[in-house]
């Protein structure tokens, strides 16, 4: 099968060149992301490989459908940014990566917490230029605290199991509840009640259009003052602009993304010589207490195999007509 994959990044390269010998495909790798006016790139090929921030909407969708693409294959989890119900009526054939490394993700939010409370990156910097004052460096005992998880699939849980050997009371708000967590302790309570009691929220749930703003200027008002909050799933799960305002009121003591709202003409760029256009995430980035990563939570060697093994074995799938249950 020959495969178009867009928005290669050279560390994705470097995995899919090491594994691709076990597989009969062939990969042409683009670096620019799919769009309207890259879409023509994917002629001459039976598939196409996206990521997060690559478009395929119904403009992009038609304009595969006419070029003979037969599957499109999501090397990440979430899919937020297809069409599914176009594509299908396209016949196109939508595959993911739903569980590539739930703890590397998870592990990332740790460290955003830990970061965010103890000011590590503030003393690196402060030791550096020789400065060994402990002044405004102190942070708060993760023991015995309320920690708020929405969203218990693979990556919340395992945040809770993690959460759980610090010492900290979990509450959980999903639709569905894990037996698993309540086996270990996790109580399941409403929306409301866990933003109210929780001292530390993380977000780690899918973006779908139930989920879009699901933490907006309502859910702040009611939150702890200072509570510290955490998303590692979806930009578009949090109000940006809500936030800022919970910043500055200092409703929202702590905030810590490694997704925004508006990531996709930012992350996974060199902005370091550029004038950056979004207001917003200036704004953000003038917060002493606002940490930003750029969408590297799954950014392990590990998860990275995972996610190459994934997507090829999705593709060989399919040419063999084997059902599997990462088709969406």
């Amino acid at each position: 099968m020959k495969i178009a994959l867009f928005n290669t990044k050279s560390y994705e390269k470097d995995f899919f060149e090491r594994i691709i010998g076990e597989y009969s495909h062939e990969i042409t790798y683009y670096d620019i992301p799919l769009r309207p006016e890259s879409a023509e790139l994917a002629r001459n090929h039976d598939a196409i490989c996206i990521f997060v921030n690559d478009i395929a909407d119904k403009e992009v969708l038609k304009k595969l459908s006419e070029l003979g693409i037969k599957i499109i294959t999501l090397r990440c989890a979430g899919f937020n940014n297809i069409d599914i119900s176009i594509a299908k009526e396209y016949g196109l054939r939508i595959f993911r990566v739903p569980s590539y490394s739930p703890q590397s993700v998870a592990e990332h939010a740790i460290a955003l917490i830990m970061t965010l409370n103890r000011k590590t990156h503030k003393a690196y910097n402060r030791v550096r230029e020789n400065n060994f004052s402990l002044e405004k460096l102190n942070g708060f005992t993760l023991y015995g605290k309320t920690v708020g998880v929405i969203g218990t699939g693979k990556i919340g849980s395992a945040f809770c199991t993690i959460m759980k050997g610090f010492g900290c009371h979990i509450l959980a708000y999903d639709p569905t509840e894990s037996k698993e967590m309540i086996k270990i302790g996790v109580q399941y309570t409403t929306f409301d009640f866990l933003l109210q009691q929780s001292d530390i929220i993380s977000l780690h749930c899918p973006l779908i259009p139930e989920t879009k703003h699901i933490i907006s200027k309502e859910q702040f008002d009611i939150m702890k003052k200072g509570v510290m909050l955490i998303n590692t799933s979806r930009g578009a799960l949090v109000n940006t602009k809500d936030a800022i305002g919970a910043l500055k009121v200092g409703r929202l003591g702590y905030l810590g993304i490694d997704v925004y709202e508006q990531e996709e003409q930012i992350f996974f760029h060199d902005m370091s010589e550029s004038i950056i256009q979004d207001d917003v995430i200036s704004r953000l980035l003038t917060f002493p207490n606002v940490l930003i990563t750029s969408h590297q939570g799954f950014f392990t060697n590990e998860a990275l195999e995972e996610i190459v093994r994934t997507t090829l074995q999705n593709c060989t799938d399919f040419e063999n007509g084997i059902a599997n249950d990462r088709e969406l």
